[in-house]
């Protein structure tokens, strides 16, 4: 018979990767965390977790059992709010991010949590697309929020569950005072199609939208440069480096204007992504919750 008070701290190991951070998180001894795990690992009949340096690692088994427990004590959890529907949720939800998704809807998050669900703990990565969907593959992750273009859509894998959290409109950035016309989106690219244009550094979505929209009014861009942070972005952009895709709702930097995209539009959209299955877990069924209700809808 396992216990799944142990399972608990199994699968909190697997989240944090410290049995110190365990002990802190459930408010129990260092010691106490290793001596659980250890007998977890006796009911079980297999090693489930291998030194790594200072620190200790999952074995494959002590994996396989972590993903195990989420079902396990998703399960349990819903037992008891049937028969209790007053008992709060309780764990630490691990979140991978793109950095405005961890300012404008994360933050708001946890702050209603620490106000009204104190059990309920994020753990903040800011990552972008690829890398976020990537450690949620790796179980290293419970929830990745990412995001893609109507112009260049993202597919995801059938492991996957996907909910919209929103979109955004996009405009194409440049210098201030370097162009005053108007029209379509294939207009205004036409008229940098001469310019140095900028991605970013660690995603490709905008990238892919701006060779659809240039190819589509004709041009192939000349991409010079790539940076991580909109806040550089712009900087090239005042230093006449090139041309960028910015929030359209965001306020520019000085130098900087915002020509709109229109026809078509150029709209980011935002998904909170889990592994099928997964987000029974009620402190994840809460963060999604708070998140679909959130200031991004």
């Amino acid at each position: 018979m396992v216990d799944p008070r142990r399972l608990e701290l199994l699968l909190e190991l697997s989240r944090l990767g410290s049995m110190r951070e365990v002990g802190e998180a459930m408010h129990i001894t260092t010691s106490t965390v290793s001596q659980q795990i250890a007998a977890l690992a006796r009911e079980v009949g297999t090693p489930l977790i291998e030194p790594e340096g200072r620190r200790v690692r999952l074995t494959p088994a002590g994996r396989r059992l972590a993903g195990h427990a989420v079902t396990i004590l998703a399960a349990i959890e819903a037992a008891r709010r049937d028969l209790d529907p007053a008992a709060p949720p309780a764990g630490t939800v691990r979140v991978a991010a793109f950095a405005s998704a961890v300012s404008q809807l994360l933050l708001p998050v946890a702050r209603i949590l620490a106000g009204q669900q104190p059990e309920v703990r994020l753990c903040l990565l800011e990552h972008e697309p690829a890398e976020a969907l990537g450690l949620l593959a790796a179980d290293e992750v419970d929830l990745a929020l990412t995001y893609d273009y109507n112009l260049a859509p993202a597919s995801f894998d059938r492991s996957l569950h996907s909910r919209p959290l929103g979109s955004a409109r996009w405009s194409l950035g440049i210098p201030s005072g370097s162009g005053r016309e108007r029209g379509t989106t294939l207009a205004v690219f036409r008229r940098y199609r001469d310019h140095d244009w900028i991605v970013n550094s660690r995603n490709t979505a905008d990238e892919e939208v701006i060779c659809v929209v240039a190819s589509l009014a004709g041009f192939e861009p000349r991409i010079t440069h790539r940076a991580d942070s909109l806040d550089l972005v712009q900087d090239m952009i005042v230093a006449g480096l090139g041309v960028g895709l910015l929030p359209a709702a965001r306020p520019p930097a000085r130098g900087v204007t915002l020509k709109p995209l229109r026809q078509p539009d150029v709209v980011q959209r935002a998904y909170a992504v889990t592994r099928r299955g997964r987000s029974g877990w009620p402190p994840l069924a809460l963060v999604i919750g708070l998140l679909l209700d959130g200031p991004g809808r």
